[in-house]
């Protein structure tokens, strides 16, 4: 290290590997949570999910924290709301 070199510009290399790590993962990660939030905040009776297991199943019942799933005739089955990865079809269209 030269005597007359900024030590700030030493950090400069860690700094911009931040930043990058912020842009290209951190904050899609955030944006996706709060994506995912909002789909279960709006669940409803008759949509078609998929559960981060794979099943695939009609909402019978929305709770709290679980959801009454319709897999076949006669079959039903109670998951947590987080375990619903994604809906296939919404109610009413």
């Amino acid at each position: 290290m030269n005597p007359g070199q900024n030590p700030l510009f030493n950090l400069m290399p860690i700094i911009l590997i931040f930043i990058v790590f912020y842009f290209l993962l951190i904050r899609p990660q955030k944006k996706s949570q709060e994506e995912h939030k909002k789909m279960l905040a709006g669940l409803k009776k008759n949509d078609e999910v998929v559960t981060s297991g794979g099943i695939h199943g009609t909402i019978m019942n929305v709770k709290d924290t679980t959801v009454t799933l319709k897999v076949d005739d006669n079959v039903k089955i109670e998951v947590q709301k987080s375990a619903i990865a994604s809906i296939k079809r919404k109610a009413g269209e």
